[in-house]
């Protein structure tokens, strides 16, 4: 009996044992798949150690020309509102309550920068030493140097320093065009003025134009930067200078996930022109363009928006000698795509001053190649239109009431004939369109609009579920809309 007891307790041991056995060998075999692949993040640590040398700490200072304004400590509070409101993209800061006069003194800007060559070259932002009395360079290793200014672009936001020493660290410089979205990016600089702060992230687009009137093809990326930054060195994963810190987007005067860098070859054209003449030479076309959107490109016949429209033409401009009128859409410049407004600005300015170049633009239904020689990039005068004197009004089925100007609304429009004012808008394709009352409408199609009698005529020929675009002056811009007429 014993016997056949230890006998059974023997097998149903077994059968446990082979059990746990075949469970081992199932769990085996179900995490046999392949593994999942490990990512390993860059490890800046080497990258850091042989770059951080060449950045430097600038700070400059002038005399604050007011003498109740109030100074934020470390900041020239003329130049932080301004580059607040133009960069930050938010109102100037409320005003300060107010403050007992105090004699003039001196306005401190904090700012990075990085050494190009070992006898003292320096790049930073020209905001950085804008109207500076005296600019400091402060180095890693302590030393402090005065600098002299040896050029500086307003356009690009781009100065060029020099310091006298010898044998000092100098960053590699990269390729910019060989920057791929999505690639691991390293900022240096002081921000807020705490020295050589290292901040890392990824290329988040190329070419990001930031206005109608930029001359530079941004950088943006998710790397964190603060004031303080600005006039810094952006590298690659190799170590090398691909942008300068430039500007940042935010809603609170901080940091937001938004940084834009001036691309380094960029950057370098500039300095070589900074080194030869102090100044830098850009081509100037004469006209002031806009962004052309769905509505306006189906009334101009195209099959997608693209190329910039012209809503004003300097006089006597390299673009008003070429031909071109308000209404074009510039689709090319010298072969090369202006895939959207801000585009043609950049393509421009690449022209030398005096250089042969062509523009395909688009009128009236047909491409048409013009010839030109681009100017120099310089201020000019605004382009004026022209002045009727008859007192009509008109009202239509697109829901507006117009009359012609005034005198005293002409002179105020800075127009000396033609064009109505809108008087009232109610319901309807007008309000649908963005027209508000007091607009000035210029132009209907490629027409000018002479009088009020002629806006009217101009209404009547209009087909219904056509889209016509509608040249219009508020304040002193002035822009297309795009109208779709119902009957």
């Amino acid at each position: 009996m014993k016997t056949l007891l230890r006998k059974i307790l023997l097998s149903v041991l077994a059968l446990v044992i082979l059990g746990a056995s075949g469970c081992g060998a199932e769990r085996e075999a179900a995490n046999s798949g392949p593994a999942p692949a490990i990512v390993h993040l860059p490890d800046f640590t080497a990258l850091v150690a042989q770059a951080s040398p060449a950045v430097v700490n600038i700070s400059s200072t002038r005399a604050v020309a007011e003498a109740n304004e109030p100074v934020i400590p470390g900041l020239d509070s003329d130049q932080l509102e301004d580059w607040f409101e133009r960069f930050f993209r938010r109102a100037p800061s409320p005003q300060h309550p107010q403050m007992p006069e105090f004699p003039s003194m001196p306005a401190e800007s904090l700012g990075s920068g990085f050494i190009i060559s070992e006898n003292g070259d320096i790049i930073t932002n020209y905001h950085v030493v804008a109207d500076a009395e005296e600019i400091l360079v402060k180095l890693s290793d302590r030393r402090q140097f005065e600098a002299r200014l040896i050029g500086h672009d307003k356009q690009s936001d781009l100065a060029l320093l020099h310091i006298e020493a010898e044998d000092l660290p100098v960053v590699r410089l990269g390729n910019d065009e060989q920057l791929a979205v999505g690639e691991w990016v390293l900022a240096i600089g002081s921000p807020f003025g705490f020295d050589h702060s290292v901040t890392a992230g990824i290329v988040s687009a190329k070419h990001r134009s930031l206005s109608s009137e930029q001359y530079v093809p941004f950088i943006q990326t998710d790397v964190a930067i603060n004031p303080g930054n600005s006039g810094g060195p952006l590298f690659n994963l190799r170590g090398e200078v691909v942008g300068v810190n430039s500007q940042i987007f935010s809603r609170s005067g901080g940091y937001m996930g938004l940084s834009f860098a001036i691309p380094i070859n960029v950057a370098m054209h500039t300095v070589a022109q900074l080194r030869e003449q102090g100044y830098v030479s850009r081509g100037w076309l004469g006209v002031v363009v806009q962004e052309v959107t769905r509505e306006l490109a189906e009334s101009f016949g195209l099959s997608r928006p693209e190329g910039a429209l012209v809503v004003r033409v300097v006089p006597a401009s390299p673009a008003e000698e070429a031909g071109i009128k308000v209404g074009d859409v510039i689709l090319k410049f010298n072969d090369a795509v202006v895939d959207r407004s801000a585009s043609l600005p950049l393509l421009v300015g690449k022209a030398k001053p005096g250089e042969k170049a062509t523009v395909l633009v688009l009128r009236d239904g047909k491409e048409i190649k013009l010839k030109l020689k681009a100017g120099e990039l310089a201020k000019q005068a605004h382009i004026l239109e022209g002045n009727i004197k008859k007192a009509q009004t008109g009202k239509t089925s697109l829901g507006i009431k117009f009359k012609n100007l005034s005198e005293k609304q002409r002179e105020r429009a800075g127009l000396e004939e033609g064009g109505v004012i809108i008087t009232s808008v109610e319901s309807g394709p007008a309000v649908n369109a963005g027209i508000r009352e007091g607009d000035v409408l210029l132009r209907w199609g490629p027409e000018i609009i002479l009088n009020a009698s002629h806006l009217t005529e101009l209404i009547e020929d209009v087909s219904a579920g056509e889209t016509i675009p509608i040249l219009v002056q508020r304040g002193g811009d002035q822009r297309f809309l795009a109208l779709q007429y119902e009957d």
